[in-house]
């Protein structure tokens, strides 16, 4: 019989691509998901799962979680969720323990942090926390410690490569000195995998990265060389903890919140202290280089299958696409267009591949200053992009939206903005015979939300004609 497993965090960027991992190497997975519309796994592995619906911060949904599990890989944290996520990790780690206290699971596995140093970030402190709050529960524990993950979506990469492919000139605070020991995502889904269930592993924890100890400057660097680019980089020493912050904010994809968190953890050198788990699990890391490589062959040929750009991370917001799902009507504004079209397939097409590269069809140059002006008010702006480029599934980013919902043979697309707004706005493309229905519908908040909604009104005319006329050519 087929040992079951709780995956918690499957909808997240490791959770996604350990799925299938279990999967082939014979399990029965519990995938554990806050939001179950969000959970869209390819239906070659539907057979081999069960999808429960729990919150760790609700003790009562963990209920959900089946009595017969053999086994747990705890894949979730809350950095930039909340400026309190060091007290809702703990609370998180703690109602898990107790939960699986009315389980038979005899093991646990925790994807944490390189926790070395004596002075710890936030981000640290608090992975290590969690830690050693899953250690007290009655099984066997064991931490995998990772520091910098490189792979195709991954914060990591994407935040590099934001940097090096847009900055030929780099002028950087001192803590690109630090050193780190980045891994290839590849060898994280083996040392998660071939440790459950190993006693040579059981109640310990274990450094894991890749072959190569680098600092950031180093890491830029191979990178544009890996590219193709020439790129100047100059540290100096007066750039304090917020102002890099903003740098990275502007520069990059993150949020506000996470570049905070991420440089105040770039600041602590993340080096094994040993390779202990190598040797027990007969694996040897691939370099940084050859990880950089293998996400570049990932992008090319379309196979990203995950990106922490579709975690709600990357806005920094905590929503149930259930609660969002239903446009409202009262109080609201809204701007409906409808227009024939002669070929249903190609307008779908068009729908389907909206945002990032292919980007909105007319007055992009809007579309990207909207973007910009998102940024300069603590919002994600238009950097996300998609992470495929033509498909897109519910909870998916798309630049500065979230998928509510994506149904292609119904034609039917909805999506909510996570721009900063005085109100929340949702935009719907919906085929109806041979016309193409589309909604802006806005829901102000206050006067001020009014006022908004006047003032982007000319822009409307404008913007969302001349789309609609676009996708139904």
């Amino acid at each position: 019989m087929s040992k079951r497993i709780l995956l918690t965090g499957a909808t997240g960027y490791i959770g996604k691509r350990l799925l299938p991992v279990l999967i082939e190497k014979g399990y029965k997975v519990i995938c554990g998901v806050r939001d179950v519309k969000r959970f869209n796994p390819p239906e070659s592995l539907k057979r081999d799962i069960e999808v429960i619906q729990i919150d760790l911060l609700d003790r009562a949904s963990l209920n959900n979680i089946p009595k017969d599990i053999d086994g747990a890989y705890y894949l979730v944290h809350s950095m930039a969720c909340s400026g309190d996520y060091r007290r809702l990790e703990q609370e998180s780690a703690v109602n898990f323990r107790e939960a699986l206290a009315q389980t038979r699971v005899q093991h646990v596995l925790y994807l944490s942090g390189i926790v070395n140093e004596d002075n710890l970030s936030t981000h640290l402190a608090s992975r290590k926390n969690v830690e050693v709050e899953l250690a007290k529960g009655d099984y066997h524990f064991t931490a995998l410690r990772a520091g910098i993950i490189i792979g195709s979506g991954s914060a990591s990469f994407e935040i590099i490569r934001d940097l090096v492919e847009k900055l030929p000139v780099m002028i950087t605070p001192k803590w690109l000195q630090t050193k780190c020991q980045p891994v290839g995502v590849s060898d994280v889904l083996q040392y998660l995998l071939l440790s459950l269930f190993n006693p040579q592993t059981f109640d310990q924890n274990f450094d894991i990265g890749g072959a190569d100890v680098l600092s950031y400057k180093e890491m830029l660097l191979e990178f544009a060389r890996v590219r193709h680019l020439n790129r100047k980089i100059f540290v100096v020493p007066i750039m304090t903890p917020r102002l890099s912050s903003y740098w990275l904010y502007f520069v990059t994809s993150v949020s506000f919140n996470l570049a905070q968190s991420l440089v105040d953890s770039m600041r602590v050198e993340v080096v094994c202290a040993d390779n202990r788990l190598d040797s027990i699990l007969g694996i040897q890391p691939i370099s940084y280089k050859e990880a950089l490589q293998k996400a570049f062959k990932k992008i090319e040929n379309n196979e990203i299958v995950s990106s922490w750009k579709d975690a709600y991370i990357s806005s920094g917001l905590t929503i149930d696409i259930s609660d969002f799902i239903q446009v409202p009507s009262f109080g609201c504004f809204k701007d409906k267009r409808e227009r024939l079209f002669t070929n249903r397939q190609n307008c779908i097409h068009k729908i389907w591949r909206i945002g990032g590269e292919t980007g909105w069809y007319y007055g992009n140059w809007l579309w990207q200053l909207r973007g910009f002006l998102d940024k300069l008010v603590g919002g994600v702006g238009l950097r996300r992009g998609r992470t495929n480029t033509n498909s897109i599934n519910v909870g998916d980013a798309v630049d500065f939206w979230r998928v509510l919902y994506a149904d292609e043979k119904e034609g039917r697309l909805l999506l909510y903005a996570e721009m900063k707004l005085p109100g929340e706005a949702w935009l719907e493309f919906k085929i109806v015979g041979d016309k193409l229905k589309q909604t802006a519908t806005f829901r102000p908040l206050g006067l001020l939300g009014r006022l908004y909604w006047y003032t982007v009104l000319p822009f409307h005319e404008f913007i969302f004609d001349g789309m609609l006329r676009k996708i139904t050519r």
